[in-house]
């Protein structure tokens, strides 16, 4: 299941490489996007026999996650994938976990470990290593890969909120339920008034098609994400990580045929390696009384 899910999660940047790669502008694809979502949640809501809570607290988490987990990171992440390879775009994104451990520690979510502390050193090395002219060997954009790290931020900054305030009562299929449908009613008139709309006929481009299958394969990997965090626990489940960021660079070299100097190679173990440090460890079974 690990395997299938990062296989999928990973496929997600270089198909977003080619959804932007003839001019389709950020906010018509959040929009699409947002609404695919809302369609397939509405499904497996229904399906699942629950429905939408409309509460104040409910309206209140449903906004968080739109704005913080779909509509910033998103327009940020489509606009670095004009100027950055998919293949960086996914090591960039496996800095999740590293950003995290500090946003827990300002909201007072986490104590301070020095190996997690090594473990984010480790990934800003890496994301150093990547930025820094002549580094990397590849010239990339520093301003675009700074860009390109917002959406990790964003990322998490939305687990500790939700870590700290909760869902409302909401499974995490409402709260994606709710977030994408009221992402989309936002982002339809934003669309609109940009001039960044994109006609329903663009679903037989190439590009379009891009877009629907990266939609789709976002909802039934985070149902699926859902599922093992049941079965197999949190800890065992966010190992996916990993295989997100290889199956990222792994694609983004079958499909747009994406190579790299040795630089950025380094630049993944490093990534690797922090992100090791900074998930945290199962807890200790107790022994038998």
């Amino acid at each position: 299941m690990l395997v299938v899910m990062g296989a999928g999660w990973g496929m997600t940047q270089p198909l977003t490489k080619i959804a932007v790669s003839t001019g389709y502008k950020h906010f018509g694809l959040i929009f699409w996007q947002l609404f695919i979502g809302a369609a397939l949640m509405a499904l497996f809501c229904w399906a699942r026999g629950t429905r939408l809570p409309q509460g104040r607290r409910q309206i209140g988490i449903c906004l968080m996650v739109a704005m913080i987990g779909t509509m910033i990171p998103n327009s940020t992440s489509y606009q670095a994938a004009v100027h950055l390879p998919a293949g960086i775009l996914s090591i960039l994104l496996s800095m999740v976990p590293m950003w995290a451990f500090p946003i827990a520690l300002l909201m007072g979510l986490d104590r301070f470990s020095w190996r997690r502390f090594m473990g984010l050193a480790l990934g800003l090395f890496g994301v150093l290593l990547i930025a820094a002219p002549g580094a990397s060997a590849m010239d990339l954009a520093v301003f675009w890969v700074l860009v390109a790290l917002v959406s990790g931020i964003c990322y998490g900054l939305e687990g500790n909120l939700v870590a700290k305030f909760g869902t409302a009562g909401m499974d995490p299929f409402q709260v994606l339920y709710g977030a994408s449908l009221m992402g989309g009613i936002i982002m339809l008139p934003v669309a609109l008034l940009s001039g960044q709309w994109i006609a329903v006929d663009a679903a037989f481009t190439t590009e379009g098609q891009a877009l629907i299958l990266a939609s789709i394969i976002h909802v039934l990997v985070y149902t699926g994400y859902v599922w093992l965090v049941g079965r197999a626990g949190s800890v065992f489940a966010v190992q996916v990580s990993y295989l997100v960021t290889g199956f990222g660079v792994l694609w983004a070299k079958l499909i747009l045929d994406e190579s790299y100097p040795a630089g950025i190679w380094a630049a993944l173990l490093l990534m690797f390696a922090g992100m090791y440090l900074v998930q945290p460890r199962p807890k200790a079974a107790l022994a038998p009384a």
